[in-house]
């Protein structure tokens, strides 16, 4: 089964896009980050992380859109929910097959909603604490080792001190949008 994705591609072209100018200035450099890895590409790809925060969901997706639209490349919505399984070992493959068709397809992976990765993982209680912090664990190693973009957008205002330190050592950018 592949894993459920929403392969759009991007439609906002760098005009029409209704940001505000600090926004449309941090996803700007986000791209320019981007094409100067792409352009000077190495053995260890153009990885780049991105954090989407704040605003609205509509401006999030409108940021996602807007940097995929710019990079020339498919943009691929993926939902959490439909990666994540209860059975262990699923997730794992399911990771597995999403990062394997985006590198196939060169696209920007856009992760809506994705504040529990960004959250520090939880102390180990029980044997259900420690499977969720494995699975986080491999979701961010994939990150790492994929030779693309990587966004990531949360609801809050994302502070680094908040998030776990995986994600923030791998993080290269944050757009912050204004509150709705």
């Amino acid at each position: 089964m592949i894993v459920p994705v929403n392969r759009s591609v991007a439609r906002n072209g760098f005009v029409d896009v209704a940001l505000s100018e600090r926004s449309l200035a941090q996803l700007r450099d986000l791209c320019d980050h981007v094409l100067a890895g792409l352009a000077a590409v190495s053995a260890r790809g153009s990885r780049a992380t991105a954090v989407l925060a704040a605003g609205s969901a509509n401006d999030r997706a409108r940021g996602a859109e807007f940097v995929a639209s710019r990079l020339g490349l498919p943009l691929y919505r993926i939902d959490l929910d439909q990666v994540v399984s209860k059975y262990i070992g699923e997730t794992e493959k399911n990771l597995e097959r999403l990062f394997g068709e985006a590198e196939r397809a060169g696209a920007v992976l856009f992760f809506d909603e994705a504040d529990a990765l960004l959250g520090k993982r939880s102390e180990v209680k029980d044997a259900h604490d420690r499977y969720a912090n494995i699975e986080i664990s491999c979701l961010l190693q994939r990150i790492e080792a994929y030779a693309g973009l990587v966004i990531l957008a949360t609801n809050s205002s994302y502070d680094s001190d908040g998030s776990d330190d995986g994600v923030a050592r791998r993080r290269t950018h944050v757009v912050h949008f204004d509150p709705s």
